[in-house]
């Protein structure tokens, strides 16, 4: 998608605005303004997460172990979309931490369930309180129908790309 151009040939990075793209994003302004926007906010989450000794993701694993209750590690890996080896590292450093617990499953001694440790209790509350400022700190000040137009638009966009992705194997 070509942008429209200004009267001096440059391109602008969005519509009315008179900053040029980089030269690299000049074949893709959206997936450049998607990049952006997603460092940003893992930056962002980052920082805050960083008070609360939490890693951008381990925050998703706890915000579902504390809604769904103990899941099987690989169970988290297809809800949460990851993969195996990065569940693994996130769920030991979580263990590590203290905030979680493997425990034996009732029907099969084999496998384990992740659950939540009590220590994880009051954390919640904090990380709950994180996303709530990231939520500020993206729409903010907008109204309800701009919010529902961005979340819209980007449940487009997903589904967009989840297709492009599973038609790759993923």
């Amino acid at each position: 998608m070509k942008r429209p151009s200004k009267a001096d040939g440059s391109t602008a990075a969005s519509l009315g605005s008179s900053v040029p793209l980089p030269a690299a994003a000049e074949s893709g302004p959206i997936s450049h303004a998607i990049f952006r926007v997603a460092r940003l906010h893992r930056m962002i989450a980052g920082h805050l997460l960083r008070e609360v000794g939490l890693h951008p993701g381990q925050e998703i694993v706890m915000m579902h172990l504390w809604q769904a209750g103990p899941q099987r590690q690989v169970d988290l890996v297809r809800v949460l979309d990851s993969d195996a080896a990065t569940m693994t590292r996130t769920i030991r450093r979580l263990e590590n931490a203290g905030f979680v617990r493997r425990v034996a499953t009732p029907a099969d001694k084999r496998a384990s369930l992740i659950e939540p440790t009590p220590a994880s209790i009051p954390l919640r509350q904090r990380v709950e309180s994180i996303w709530a400022e990231l939520e500020d700190a993206a729409v903010g000040g907008l109204g309800d129908s701009e919010c529902r137009v961005i979340e819209g638009n980007l449940l487009t966009l997903e589904a967009r790309l989840s297709r492009v992705a599973d038609g790759l194997g993923h």
